[in-house]
């Protein structure tokens, strides 16, 4: 992965999957750009501590005004960008008659919305080296029969649905984009969100019975980052234990 000094951007990379991510981008000698609404000091620690550079930006990814700056950091920078994960997301939970427009609206923006703006940022890069990984985050969720998760549901299968078209849109320009499907897993933003005995419970329905964790994800993401994946574009690979199976 690192015979061409190559430059990823991990969205949502202070905590969680994200760090782990990085961290797993950094140890193959891929150079990182850690992008969340908070800083990443120990993301960034992480990452150097590979031998490999760092870079960080503070923005909130589903503000259009991203873009320009996303852009501006990684010409500056790198002069390049070959591997995009977009990872932010956030998860409320709440029945569907107490979701308002505005939370609709929400999740929408920060899970869907912030997809797109990313890829928007970093495909000229990419296009101009004919070579380039996007890997979106979605959810197992879009498989099982989740209460309360409309709305995230909604914005999740529309990363499936975006990871697709954009598949054939890109293509031929030697970019490959692919989904990756994690269950509610251990995280600092799973343990905020979600009662750690429904994790619990639903690992027992998985094939493989423990709660996930971060690092979990890591090894599907990375393959699907590398050139190994090169003959896999379009997909969705549920990275959950075998709970949703398909």
């Amino acid at each position: 992965m690192n015979a061409d000094r190559r430059v990823a951007v991990v969205t949502g990379a202070a905590q969680g999957f994200g760090r782990a991510i990085c961290a797993g981008l950094a140890a193959r000698g891929v150079d990182v750009v850690a992008v969340d609404l908070n800083a990443s000091p120990e993301t960034v620690k992480e990452v150097r501590a590979a031998g490999v550079r760092a870079a960080e930006l503070i923005a909130d990814v589903s503000d259009p005004d991203t873009v320009p700056r996303l852009r501006a950091l990684l010409d500056e920078e790198f002069g390049r960008c070959d591997i995009l994960v977009n990872n932010a997301g956030v998860y409320p939970n709440a029945p569907f008659r107490e979701v308002d427009l505005e939370l609709w609206h929400r999740v929408l923006r920060i899970n869907l919305d912030s997809q797109f703006l990313m890829v928007k940022a970093v495909l000229p890069l990419m296009t101009e080296r004919r070579w380039g990984r996007i890997v979106n985050i979605t959810s197992n969720s879009v498989g099982l029969p989740a209460s309360g998760l409309s709305h995230y549901m909604a914005s999740k299968m529309g990363s499936i649905g975006f990871t697709r078209g954009l598949a054939t849109d890109v293509g031929g320009d030697g970019i490959t984009v692919n989904a990756v499907g994690p269950t509610a897993s251990l995280t600092p933003g799973g343990r905020a969100g979600i009662d750690p005995e429904v994790v619990r419970t639903l690992a027992d329905g998985q094939a493989i019975k423990r709660p996930g964790e971060a690092e979990d994800i890591v090894g599907t993401v990375l393959f699907l980052a590398s050139e190994d994946s090169a003959w896999v574009t379009g997909q969705t690979i549920m990275a959950d234990g075998g709970l949703v199976r398909l």
